[in-house]
């Protein structure tokens, strides 16, 4: 990109600016895989921690409460016994979901490129 950076996008790169703070818990280790594990549709915990190879429980709840909180996921907690909770993308989190699939599958194609020794 040449010359000066839109507004928005300098307001963004500001230490201070929330959407920073945001963009980061969406693009985090796990927010990615859990965005992308939910973009097929509602999940249980399950059902996501089976689908996320390598996330530990700890680590899927603390991605799951930043998301909900962000409000990228919709955590349905159902009232039943035993509990029933489900998870799945807001409409924000779809939009963000339909902007990472191109990334992710350009990245995969470009690590099959670069390194062929590597397999997604």
């Amino acid at each position: 990109m040449t010359g000066p950076a839109p507004a928005d996008l300098r307001l963004a790169l500001a230490a201070d600016c929330p959407a920073r703070l945001v963009l980061t818990h969406v693009t985090s280790k796990w927010g990615v895989p859990t965005v992308l594990a939910l973009a097929g549709g509602t999940r249980r915990w399950n059902e996501l921690r089976d689908a996320i190879d390598g996330v530990s429980e700890k680590m899927l709840a603390q991605t799951l409460r930043t998301l909900v909180d962000d409000g990228f996921v919709v955590r349905d907690q159902k009232p039943t016994l035993p509990p029933h909770v489900e998870y799945s993308l807001t409409d924000v989190g779809r939009e963000i979901a339909d902007l990472l699939l191109p990334l992710v599958e350009r990245v995969a194609r470009h690590v099959g490129d670069e390194v062929p020794w590597t397999r997604c």
